[in-house]
């Protein structure tokens, strides 16, 4: 019975996509050799001037356009998703490729088994030519048991408790829908403020250990203040959320596993980079949860969004910003 409820399920997979190059082309060949196939595969790409458009639509995909200036992380994948047609939408980042050929079946299984289980979301490998400082921090945030989460977890677990990642992730489309889609505009946080509402709703969220992609990146310490500083301004414009925060706690924990790595491993040379990007992360988030203390233009340089203005401009809830 539950084969022919998994085979008659139809998952659409969802894709933003912004001059993939090779890695979308990877991944759309890791999509076609998957156990369960999916229904359709949904390319939304930003003017990609790479040929990113024509490949995907050459492999398959049924392939949409948006202007880069009006990319949103919200707002982008609910336009993609309002033309799915399937029963399951499956979101997935251009540079995620998958581990084997389940990712699907395993990623999907939490969903069909559990009435509760709405959303889940997969497991994240660093490549293989990722650094010990990212390695390690995929470890953390993505370890080897699966988990599913519940209301009764925040209380121990905080806002981890709503973690999730739209690098990998499905949600019943009938669910998203009646969550209000995806959060627009939004620049950060989308997945996240998606499971909490499903959470604090009375739903379930499943993080599945055994459907994995790998999927790492290698950001400058810049780049690590900017993704921190818009996390902050993201959960600042979310006051209904910030109660269940504690970010600075399960930072720590991660920065204490990845020194005593370094320490073990004799990699010493590592650690003032990891000391500088611990310290570039809670600086930018401490400005982001404080940002309107900041005069305007100096919020656009450390924002990492083209969209921060607009996405202020929704959420600042008649507060005035500094000129």
């Amino acid at each position: 019975m539950l084969t022919n409820i998994k085979q008659s399920c139809r998952v659409s997979v969802i894709i933003p996509t912004l001059n993939a190059g090779t890695e979308l082309k990877q991944l759309l060949v890791g999509l076609g050799q998957q156990s369960i196939k999916p229904y359709e595969i949904i390319v939304i790409d930003s003017q990609s001037d790479d040929g990113t458009q024509e490949m995907a639509s050459k492999a398959g995909a049924y392939v949409m356009s948006v202007e880069r200036s009006e990319f949103d992380h919200g707002g982008t994948r609910n336009r993609a998703a309002r033309q799915a047609k399937g029963d399951i939408l499956l979101f997935m980042t251009q540079d995620a490729l998958p581990y084997d050929d389940k990712l699907i079946e395993k990623l999907t299984g939490p969903l069909i088994n559990d009435e509760k289980v709405v959303y889940a979301y997969a497991r994240q490998l660093a490549r293989p030519e990722a650094n010990v400082l990212e390695r390690l921090a995929r470890q953390y945030n993505y370890p080897e048991e699966s988990q599913i989460k519940a209301y009764e977890h925040i209380e121990e677990h905080g806002i981890k408790t709503f973690f999730c990642s739209n690098v990998c992730s499905a949600i019943w489309r009938d669910t998203f829908e009646a969550m209000g889609s995806f959060q627009e505009p939004v620049i950060f946080n989308e997945d996240l403020f998606m499971s909490a509402k499903c959470i604090l709703t009375g739903y379930k969220v499943a993080y599945c250990a055994d459907a994995v992609v790998y999927h790492s990146h290698d950001y400058s310490i810049k780049q690590q203040f900017k993704r921190y500083f818009d996390n902050g301004v993201s959960m600042r414009c979310n006051t209904w959320i910030t109660p269940y925060s504690s970010v600075g706690k399960a930072g720590s924990k991660l920065v204490k596993l990845q020194l005593q790595e370094l320490k073990q491993s004799g990699q010493w040379v590592l650690i003032p980079k990891l000391i500088m990007e611990s310290a570039a992360k809670l600086i930018g988030y401490k400005l982001g949860i404080h940002y309107r203390w900041l005069p305007t233009f100096i919020t656009k340089r450390l924002s990492m969004h083209h969209l921060i203005f607009a996405y202020l401009e929704k959420n600042n809830n008649g507060v005035t910003l500094k000129q």
